[in-house]
């Protein structure tokens, strides 16, 4: 199958309808438990499906709803983990605190992790599906060691199990399977040294497309606070695109419309499919089609035409429903006009 010109799609989280959970936070409390609740996430998949559909993008995602947090969704089904006695860490270079669970021995999966959500997924779209997972590098930045004592032999273990489940997931026939490594922009060195190549452990054998997304985070206010302090050029990304460049990863989501990187670093990734971010998730101002398309514009510079895919520039988890869903919106039908002004180029 054909893919469309400048396929839209998000990043991978939406808000969570207050019914199913606490609105505007990023680690939400449920609402409900048990059969209940495990029907509350099916419910808001469903309804997030139809909105992507509805605002005319091309790939469609859960919208993470069956997961509180996009690591602890899947770390909740390893074994050698500790919920019962989490510690508080800072995560992200100690950018900001969080409560974290405590890895005590060796690393198993439980089972399947996502099965339910990627059937259901499947099952309620005939459009071509992503599937997000945290990637190893930003796992081992979200948990507190008591048991590896080394990160990277920790971060291939993980890798070890994303693959296994990466693997079951594509066979549930998800096309894209996307790992999200925000700490890539945090510990630039490591992510081209040793967390690419946890990346690449992970995606071993995978056959279905690979991705992998970098952010500079949710638009919560210590990644705000943050992002102030960067300066006027933020070139985190030129570190490590030229070892993502060298791997085996297909498409590789990035952070574009109203941030300081700057416009040809993705020239870095030559020969790679670019997911350019060009819906802001720090802001509830509502972008228009105009600006998306004009952002798909700035890109076309520095990206083939046929390898660019308009994007979220991150997850919308915290961000009030309405507002995410008008931005979702505009993306469809920014990339709708992207097409009609690009598409003879």
């Amino acid at each position: 199958m054909t893919r469309p010109l400048f396929s839209a799609t998000i990043a991978g989280s939406l808000p969570k309808p207050g019914w199913l959970a606490e609105t505007n936070k990023l680690w939400p409390r449920w609402k409900s438990e048990g059969e209940e609740l495990a029907q509350a996430k099916a419910d808001a998949t469903l309804l997030w499906i139809k909105t992507q559909e509805d605002a005319g993008l091309d790939v469609i995602g859960d919208g993470e709803q069956s997961r509180q947090h996009f690591v602890h969704g899947f770390l909740e089904q390893v074994e050698g983990i500790d919920f019962e006695h989490k510690v508080k860490m800072g995560i992200r270079d100690n950018r900001y605190d969080a409560m974290v669970p405590q890895v005590t021995g060796p690393l198993r999966l439980k089972g399947r992790v996502h099965a339910a959500e990627a059937q259901l997924l499947r099952a309620h779209t005939a459009k071509k599906i992503k599937f997000t997972m945290p990637g190893p590098m930003t796992i081992v930045d979200t948990v507190a060691d008591r048991f590896y004592g080394d990160k990277v032999k920790m971060a291939m273990a993980f890798a070890e199990l994303l693959n296994q489940e990466a693997l079951a997931l594509q066979a549930d026939g998800v096309d894209i399977i996307q790992f999200d490594e925000p700490a890539f922009n945090v510990y630039m060195k490591e992510a081209a040294d040793w967390g690419v190549k946890a990346l690449e452990r992970a995606v071993q054998g995978l056959t279905c497309t690979k991705a992998v997304h970098i952010c500079y985070g949710y638009g919560i206010q210590a990644n705000v606070d943050w992002k102030a302090t960067l300066g006027e050029q933020w070139r985190q990304y030129e570190l490590v695109f030229p070892a993502l460049a060298r791997s085996s990863i297909d498409q590789v989501s990035l952070e574009c419309f109203h941030s300081h990187v700057p416009p040809e670093l993705m020239k870095l990734l030559d020969g790679k499919d670019v997911m350019v971010g060009v819906i802001d998730v720090a802001s509830d101002v509502i972008e228009t089609p105009e600006q998306v398309a004009d952002t798909i514009g700035e890109a076309l510079k520095y990206v083939p035409l046929q390898r660019l895919l308009p994007c979220t520039n991150c997850g919308l988890a915290p961000m009030d429903r309405e507002v995410a869903r008008r931005k979702l919106e505009a993306l469809g039908k920014g990339a709708a006009l992207a097409r009609e002004r690009y598409q003879s180029m």
